[in-house]
């Protein structure tokens, strides 16, 4: 197939990685991908989505597949489908189910999906006394996009408070803030599940546990992820049974009902508190660093999944996953999540190791390339992946694979995948 992948991250790279790795021949471009993934196919500079539905069609793209986020937000998927084209991902009403977070609360009380108590407003007198009903710490959200963070988790009923002002205010996050929703802390573990929809039926994948904090043991700043794993032993059968009866089914059965079919990845942050699944959030698409971690754990065709998904059609195939498992190390710049950082050369070294070389591998994201030469120039610069039989294992290929990438202000997690080991 002739395959477009929108997005410039490492989750895009792993998805075509994935793909490449698959029998057939397939034809990969990218909107506007990343100094490295013209080693995989074809960069473009499309940025009018509407200019890039008819290139799609002048080249007889078979199939898009939307990474991020924002152009989902916007409506890609309603241009393109206007042109018959045939693309992965939520229209654009359903698309709010991340967009805003409001809409996204209040879609869970209405279909009754176990979620956190909460009040949304855009009163900072409301907010104010809401918040004196809780017991710190605090959780307090921005509405609307703000790339993994806008969420603030307070200590404290002021630092609580002093956030909300700041959102409201415009300070935080512009207009993205100009509704929060504040609402109780859950005492548990997090998961990241994903469930891969055709708006009727779904597949869910292997559960994922990610790392927010920017520093060894959950210390520093959120940022958009530090690395992660899966599958996670802290999940079992009886789990997956509960968030597909009471998060995806009512999910999808609920956007049918609204008249916006949930066509795309559905990306469920759980927590769970004393074995009960707790709908924290809903994101639209895959989670990064999770997709560069479930896609090489994937034994059917990655491809397939995704067209048949953009077709309704899920029904038809059955997905299979190894009984492996894989860890990912992401490493980020120097400034990374403060500001950014001054672009940096970086040295790969040669793998002479057959370990290595057979499982591990690195998904690139925030790099350009100049004269040959591959920068570090965005916060997160690549993911080192590891494959293993064991959780030990894979992280400590992933960390061997780590060693063997240089570049000023390299700064990583040493503890990724501390909750199961």
């Amino acid at each position: 197939m002739k395959i477009l992948i929108l997005g410039s991250g490492g989750r895009e790279y792993s998805i075509a990685r994935a793909i490449l790795n698959e029998e057939q021949e397939h034809e990969l471009f990218f909107m506007p991908g990343n100094g490295a993934t013209n080693n995989l196919g074809t960069n473009l500079d499309i940025k009018d989505y509407d200019k890039l539905a008819d290139f799609a069609k002048e080249n007889s793209i078979e199939l898009t597949i939307v990474g991020p986020e924002a152009p989902l937000v916007d409506g890609v998927v309603d241009i393109f489908k206007a042109k018959d084209l045939t693309i992965f991902g939520p229209s654009k009403e359903a698309a709010q189910l991340e967009g805003s977070k409001v809409y996204m609360k209040n879609f869970l009380a209405k279909y009754n999906i176990p979620t956190a108590r909460y009040i949304e407003t855009d009163s900072i007198e409301d907010a104010f006394k809401f918040t004196e009903t809780l017991t710190a710490p605090i959780v307090v959200k921005a509405d609307g996009l703000c790339g993994g963070k806008g969420v603030i988790i307070a200590q404290s009923h002021d630092e609580a408070k002093i956030a909300i002002s700041e959102m409201l205010s415009g300070k935080s996050f512009g207009d993205a803030g100009l509704k929060v929703i504040v609402e109780e802390f859950l005492d548990g573990y997090e998961l990241s599940m994903f469930a891969v929809c055709d708006g009727k039926d779904y597949i869910l994948l292997p559960a994922a546990q990610d790392h927010k904090r920017l520093l060894d043991n959950d210390k520093g700043p959120n940022t958009g992820g530090m690395g992660a794993y899966a599958p996670t032993p802290l999940v079992d059968e009886e789990l997956y049974q509960k968030v597909r009866d009471r998060v995806i089914r009512p999910t999808l059965d609920g956007m049918q009902k609204e008249g916006a079919p949930f066509e795309g990845v559905l990306f469920i942050g759980v927590m769970v508190v004393n074995g009960e699944p707790i709908t924290l959030e809903f994101n639209v698409r895959f989670g990064d660093p999770e997709c560069e971690i479930l896609m090489p754990l994937m034994t059917s065709s990655v491809s397939d999944m995704f067209y048949k998904a953009a077709t309704n059609r899920l029904a038809e195939i059955k997905v299979e996953f190894s009984k492996q498992y894989a860890v990912g190390v992401v490493m980020a710049s120097g400034n990374y999540p403060y500001g950014s950082s001054t672009p940096a050369e970086i040295i790969v070294d040669e793998v002479h190791h057959e370990e290595i070389e057979k499982y591990t591998h690195i998904s690139y994201a925030g790099v350009s390339r100049e004269d040959g030469v591959l920068y570090a120039d965005g916060g997160r610069v690549l993911v080192c992946v590891g494959l293993g039989d064991t959780i030990k294992q894979a992280r400590d290929r992933a960390y061997l694979r780590c060693g063997q990438v240089h570049y000023v202000g390299k700064k990583i997690r040493t503890d990724i995948a501390y909750q199961a080991l």
